[in-house]
């Protein structure tokens, strides 16, 4: 990378990008990783980069963020160790942390994940539990070892607890001795220097036998071990020399396992931060709203909607733009502070960040060229301490550009020829694009000179382009309009501020008639496309007007046949009505006939009654089967989601409503209603999705207390604040979208407190049938203030 290409690279405020790259890290190495990040101009190694920065983006919107924090440099430790030597509790802690986020991380994806550009990252990460474990089973904290750790120094240290309380017990009996009260400066014990002692007034400490250990600030008190508990200290001391022995050893013994296994540990640390890196520019690309751009090595660029990533969201304007299809170089025209240089910025950092596998903030489907430089001249170089003027400091960069420039180059040239006579600089800079085109470079230029608008007209494969400005408010509206020449608009813009007009007249007759006639023509095109610009609006206008009425009237025709189906519902219970009463008719007057013929006996014509009264019952069902079939089916929308527990669903034979309490295991529901308890099957109810009220529409859970806000699911629920019940239930919940979202495992925070929530939260997670174990967390994880849950 040439010093001029780094100088660019300055200019185009990459830095400033890969700060805010770094800012997205979780460990240490991560940051530092994006900080050196460099362009490259391999095609194919760029699309990698890209994909891997896409395949990062989709597994975070699935499975939420992984966590890198435990990621550290262990290097030195390894090779201090891997020499034999012996390394302390926090450097065994550092590689337990990478060997446990070693562990996350490769379970963050599972078999039945589809297959990712990502996955030889994750495969090439080598847990290893045991080592793990046994670091933090040996190691409470950076400077307490657990008892635990060994056999030998869990019984030190109940040797060292009986010797204290021995210790106590001897200097307790001489400061409650009433011949030693009148000498101590208070009843108390203490420790000097490692050693149990009493406080003697100064003037009193030959009056108790003993070793003085320390005086106070003031002299007025001794601290003096009493002869009585010398050899108990003694004791004491030994133990403690012994413990001290004992923990070196075990430090000394994890040391070595830690060396047997440090190439993996090496690689672990490799592909973390790789990993860290690349998760890092998908969070960049969510919050800057970007996309992967399609890649070419031709130098076709094509931008839409493009953003410049350090302006403001709220006050950038987008633009777009092309070049290297159909021409290669590119005039900007326009007045000061209308945008032309955030342009060439937006070009070349857009290019930069594509390059560095960066997603870049622009519309879906725009292109970009790699390059082997991208050689920008932008901004004021004049140097006092070089008595360099502005076009001196501007003519020492173009050096440099016009001798590296060739056919795989993008040349950024701001106000080119500025600072030096107008027909000089202005016939300089034509030059200058001439001959960075001839080398095959792609030129994006700013210029405030006519002759390059007249250039650019009559040149092949140049065009115009220019930044909008309002002359009626003097304010630029940063809009790139491609083939039209701009205007510096200074005779308006002096106007508008109240310069008298006497002067701008006079201004205005020493212009030359070839550069007014110019202007002119730019004028009546300006004039024309603005015209063209409002015409298009107007029939934009016109559309939407005539879909608005278009959409009324659907929704006119829908109310109307709502309005027919309810009136034709009306007319069917009507007839009903009609046929109910005429069958409670035709039964009553069955049941007459039947008391007459029992009455009548022979004498009665028996058959003839039955054949009446088998025809009316005919008829009446034929007309209550056509009622029914002319009767209009009710279409529902097909539920947008699966029923979950709590969800109110309709029973399709009954009309009736009910709630799920629960799903069996052979897809059946158990519902209630009302008092009533039954079991149906999926295709005899229909979910009401909004009668749900622990639902949101569109189906997502809602959650009491802390409402999880997230764009993925989240690998970790805080209880802390709630109560048992509302805990559990909203832990259930979380637990059912978790399994679903294919989490190896979750964190739940419940807090220490008293320990009801914790225990609470463990019954609970006894009871489910998916999760398959769960624990404590251990150091870096909460310990007893979070349970780590992992599912089957």
């Amino acid at each position: 990378m040439t010093e001029l290409y780094e100088k660019s690279l300055s200019k185009l405020e990459l830095g400033q990008v890969l700060t805010m790259l770094s800012q997205c890290a979780g460990s240490e190495g991560g940051k530092a990783a994006c900080l050196a990040l460099t362009p490259d101009s391999d095609l194919d190694t760029v699309r990698e980069l890209l994909a891997e920065t896409t395949a990062a983006s989709d597994l975070c919107a699935r499975k939420g963020n992984p966590t890198f924090a435990d990621v550290m440099d262990v290097s030195a430790s390894l090779e201090r160790a891997d020499r034999g030597g012996s390394l302390q509790p926090v450097e065994l802690l550092r590689i337990a942390g990478v060997l446990r986020c070693a562990r996350t991380i490769k379970g963050y994806v599972s078999e039945d994940d589809p297959k990712t550009v990502l996955d030889p990252l994750f495969d090439a990460l080598t847990p290893n539990k045991y080592l793990e474990d046994k670091i933090f089973g040996a190691i409470l904290s950076e400077e307490e070892i657990a008892d635990t750790a060994s056999s030998a120094l869990a019984d030190i240290r109940r040797h060292m607890r009986i010797q204290s309380g021995k210790i106590r017990d001897s200097l307790q009996k001489v400061i409650s001795s009433p011949a030693y009260a009148k000498f101590l400066r208070e009843p108390i014990i203490t420790i000097r220097q490692g050693r149990y002692v009493v406080p003697v007034k100064s003037e009193c400490k030959n009056d108790v036998p003993g070793m003085v250990h320390d005086v106070s600030a003031t002299g007025s008190t001794y601290f003096v071990e009493p002869m009585s508990a010398v050899n108990a200290n003694n004791a004491l001391r030994e133990l403690e020399i012994k413990e001290k022995k004992e923990i070196e050893r075990i430090l000394a013994e994890l040391s070595a396992e830690a060396a047997g296994y440090a190439e993996n540990i090496r690689l672990d640390v490799e592909m973390l931060i790789r990993l860290d890196v690349i998760f890092a520019k998908a969070k960049l690309a969510y919050r800057m709203r970007a996309w992967a751009p399609i890649m070419n090595d031709q130098g076709r660029v094509e931008l839409r909607n493009a953003r410049h990533p350090l302006i403001d969201p709220k006050k950038v304007v987008p633009i777009s733009l092309r070049l290297g299809s159909d021409f290669d170089t590119m005039i900007i025209t326009g007045p000061n502070t209308g945008g032309k240089t955030v342009t060439l910025k937006t070009i070349g950092l857009l290019t930069l960040m594509a390059e560095c596998g960066l997603h870049v903030p622009a519309g879906d489907g725009s292109t970009l060229s790699t390059f082997d430089a991208i050689l920008a001249d932008i901004g004021d170089e004049q140097s006092i301490a070089q008595s360099l003027s502005t076009f001196s400091g501007h003519m020492r960069t173009i050096v440099d550009v016009v001798a590296q420039c060739d056919s795989r180059t993008l040349v950024l040239y701001d106000e080119l020829g500025a600072g030096t006579d107008p027909a000089e600089g202005a016939a300089l800079a034509i030059a200058l694009i001439e001959f960075s085109r001839k080398m095959g470079s792609r030129v994006v230029a700013t210029t405030h000179y006519a002759e390059l608008k007249l250039y650019a007209m009559r040149t092949r494969g140049v065009i115009n382009a220019s930044c909008e400005f309002d002359v009626e408010t003097l304010q630029p509206t940063y809009r790139l309009l491609i083939g039209i020449p701009g205007k510096s608009n200074a005779f308006a813009i002096c106007r508008k501020l109240g310069l008298s007009e006497d002067i701008i007249k006079e201004a205005n007759d020493l212009v030359g008639k070839s550069d007014k006639d110019f202007e002119d023509v730019i004028s009546q095109l300006e004039q024309q496309r603005q015209q063209m610009e409002a015409a298009r609006l107007e029939a934009e206008r016109l559309k939407q007007e005539t879909a608005k009425i278009k959409q009324q009237s659907e929704e006119y025709n829908l109310q109307l046949q709502k309005e027919k189906d309810k009136a034709m519902e009306s007319a069917r219970r009507e007839a009903q009505g009609i046929i109910e009463e005429a069958r409670a008719a035709a039964n009553a007057a069955s049941e007459e006939l039947k008391a007459l013929r029992r009455q009548l006996e022979t004498s009665a014509d028996t058959t003839g009654i039955n054949q009446r009264q088998a025809e009316l019952r005919r008829v009446l069902n034929e007309t209550e089967d056509k009622i029914r079939a002319q009767a209009p089916k009710k279409e529902r929308p097909k539920a947008t989601r699966g029923i979950l527990v709590g969800d109110t669903v309709e029973l399709l034979k009954l009309g009736t409503r009910a709630s799920v309490l629960a799903i069996n295991k052979d897809g059946t529901y158990q519902l209630q209603a009302g008092i009533l308890k039954m079991t149906a099957k999926p295709e005899e109810v229909y979910l009401l999705e909004n009668e749900n009220p622990y639902v949101e529409k569109g189906g997502r859970p809602k959650h009491s207390g802390r409402e999880m806000k997230m764009t993925a699911m989240p690998t970790e629920i805080d209880l802390r604040g709630m109560d048992c019940v509302e805990a559990i239930c909203v832990l259930d919940r979380y637990l059912d979208e978790a399994m679903r979202a294919k989490l190896s495992s979750v964190r739940i925070i419940h807090g220490k407190g008293t320990g009801a929530l914790r225990a609470a939260v463990q019954q609970d997670l006894k009871k489910n049938k998916f999760v398959k174990k769960f624990r404590l967390g251990q150091y870096g994880e909460g310990e007893d203030g979070v349970t780590i849950a992992e599912f089957a």
